[in-house]
């Protein structure tokens, strides 16, 4: 039985206080971010943090855990394949 252990079993949760405050565990890599919006890869796809003011606090890249401040206004998962390009918006994505 060989087994990969190139990357580590994160779990995926994601925690949010007072809509300010976001822990996200599992995740993979961030593939783009501003403040006001976060696209991140996790175990269990692909994540978009949507708000305002948003900017990065913490990011353990050995845990996978990503901490966030800023006012959270969404968030959705988006489908594995699907990878942010600067041009395209989050809704031209959900609308192809």
């Amino acid at each position: 039985m060989d087994k990969d252990t190139s990357l580590p079993n994160y779990n995926h949760s994601i925690t949010i206080v007072e809509r300010k405050s976001i822990l996200v565990t599992g995740v993979k890599k961030i593939e783009s971010f501003d403040d006001e919006e976060f696209l991140m890869e996790t175990v269990m796809g692909y994540l978009v943090l949507k708000g305002s003011d948003m900017e990065l606090l913490k990011l353990d890249t050995m845990q996978g855990n990503v901490s966030i401040k800023g006012l959270l206004k969404s968030f959705a998962y988006v489908d594995d394949g699907v990878k942010k390009d600067k041009d395209n918006t989050f809704i031209g994505r959900l609308f192809k």
